[in-house]
């Protein structure tokens, strides 16, 4: 049973190889993607402001709490098999995780370059697996 749910952005490549990544390493299944603008993730994000909604991913907890941008990190790696030494990371030093966010996320199209469309395909592959 998934413990979080991630809400991405399905029109990113980047993102979806990315994600792809994220459920290669979740062999106990524990994330469940769902693609921004879908009528679910606008349910599991009603407390957040619109204007917030399209801006990053999020991470939304069993219990319904969601966590944005690079606060997403501690949450999601500590759900992950062996993440738990990262998620501490990434806790303990959460403006530098929220600055290695943005600095990828608004360079996503440039990193895109570089995903190949099998990359990709694969990444999609993975998605819908869990969908």
């Amino acid at each position: 049973m998934p413990l979080v749910t991630l809400i991405y952005d399905s029109d990113c490549g980047f993102c979806r190889w990315c994600l792809g990544k994220v459920l290669a390493w979740d062999r106990r299944h524990a994330v469940r993607p769902v693609a921004l603008g879908t009528e679910e993730a606008e349910r599991l994000l009603a407390g957040t402001p619109a204007g917030e909604r399209m801006s990053s991913w999020h991470l939304v907890e069993s219990a319904g709490e969601v966590h944005s941008a690079g606060a997403g990190f501690a949450p999601l790696l500590r759900s992950l098999p062996g993440g738990s030494p990262l998620s501490a990371v990434a806790a303990r030093f959460p403006q530098a995780t929220e600055r290695g966010y943005r600095a990828v996320s608004s360079r996503r199209s440039s990193f895109g370059r570089f995903v190949t469309e099998g990359a990709k395909r694969r990444a999609d592959l993975k998605i819908a697996a869990r969908t």
